[in-house]
């Protein structure tokens, strides 16, 4: 079966501007430009080229506090933070991650490869830089990674009892700068996963993190990592922007309970076999597989799309297995 599946490129996103202190009147107005009231560029910003950026107003804050912004016109996350930047007069690459509709390190509201048209934007900066010696003298260490889809990997889930979670230190949104010295960024998340898993066993590393920054009621937080079967959808509008790795960002209905299933199921096997969560990684799974009719044409189009993953076969079946089921209703 071939398999060596490819990278899939997360994609950047988005524009700015000060706005109110609630969430109120927000453009849907599709593709074409503002709905009436809506703002518009910033004097002196060059106008997106028509058709190439859905015109879609969303408000934002940084999460350890900050005024309301307004942004537009992203298509992807490097764009989004960019945006993000220009709102709050910040270096971009200060953006760590983004959560949707909380302020709080909360995994299950992290923003992936889509946004619900009334979701309120918090990003997070990075805060206090931190270096900790861990003794790794289990197999494994109790981390489960994922990444911004610009660069930083960072710590999305911490198995209880495991090593990492006698490490107080150590905490859920933490960005892993370097293992051993050797820098991070620019990084997928299975890369990082890989390094952790193939550090040997008996000896000591060095790990250099950087936390998210936080406000007052976010202090001493450990965790947001709960399963995301437990999480509420979401997305409150009729529909979600979907970012593209290539292309512009398109508005689409919000996903089908059979898909919402097998997304779910396929991100509980990412982390079982490769140690990673990425729900926009499931969902393009989900929709490489939902109308293939053998699993030979499913490895072969996960082949064609994604790369540098080599997931082996056992992976490919189940997933192709959970896919199947989701349809099945066995979910």
């Amino acid at each position: 079966m071939p398999l060596g599946l490819g990278r899939r490129k997360k994609a950047p996103l988005v524009e700015n501007e000060e706005g109110e202190p609630v969430r109120a009147g927000m453009s849907l107005s599709g593709l074409g430009g503002n709905a009436e009231g809506s703002p518009g560029l910033q004097p002196g910003l060059p106008p997106f080229p028509s058709g190439l950026r859905p015109r879609l107003v969303f408000h934002t804050q940084l999460a350890h506090g900050s005024p309301t912004g307004r942004i537009e016109g992203f298509s992807n996350v490097r764009e989004l933070y960019s945006k993000i930047g220009e709102a709050f007069q910040i270096p971009a690459a200060e953006v760590m991650f983004c959560t949707l509709n909380t302020h709080k390190v909360d995994m299950e509201k992290l923003l992936g490869g889509q946004i619900g048209l009334e979701d309120f934007i918090f990003a997070h900066i990075k805060g206090q830089r931190k270096e900790v010696e861990v003794v790794k003298n289990e197999d494994g260490l109790g981390l489960t990674i994922t990444d911004n889809g610009s660069g930083y990997a960072f710590i999305k889930r911490i198995k209880e009892g495991s090593i990492i979670d006698r490490i107080q230190v150590i905490n859920v949104g933490d960005m892993i700068e370097s293992i051993n010295g050797q820098g991070l960024i620019g990084c997928r998340h299975y890369e990082v996963a890989k390094m952790l898993k193939e550090l040997p066993k008996g000896r000591n590393f060095c790990l250099k993190l950087v936390e998210p920054m936080k406000a007052f009621d976010m202090i001493g937080q450990r965790s947001g990592g709960a399963r995301s079967g437990s999480a509420t959808p979401l997305g409150t509008g009729r529909g979600t922007l979907r970012l593209r790795a290539k292309g512009p960002a398109t508005v689409e209905e919000v996903p089908s309970a059979f898909e919402e299933k097998a997304i779910e199921k396929v991100d509980d096997l990412l982390e079982s076999y490769m140690g990673i969560r990425d729900s926009e990684l499931a969902a393009t799974m989900v929709e490489l597989g939902k109308d293939k009719k053998n699993p030979d044409d499913f490895a072969e189009a996960l082949d064609e799309t994604l790369g540098d993953f080599a997931f082996p076969d056992e992976f490919v079946f189940d997933v192709w297995g959970a896919i199947g089921d989701a349809k099945a209703g066995r979910l």
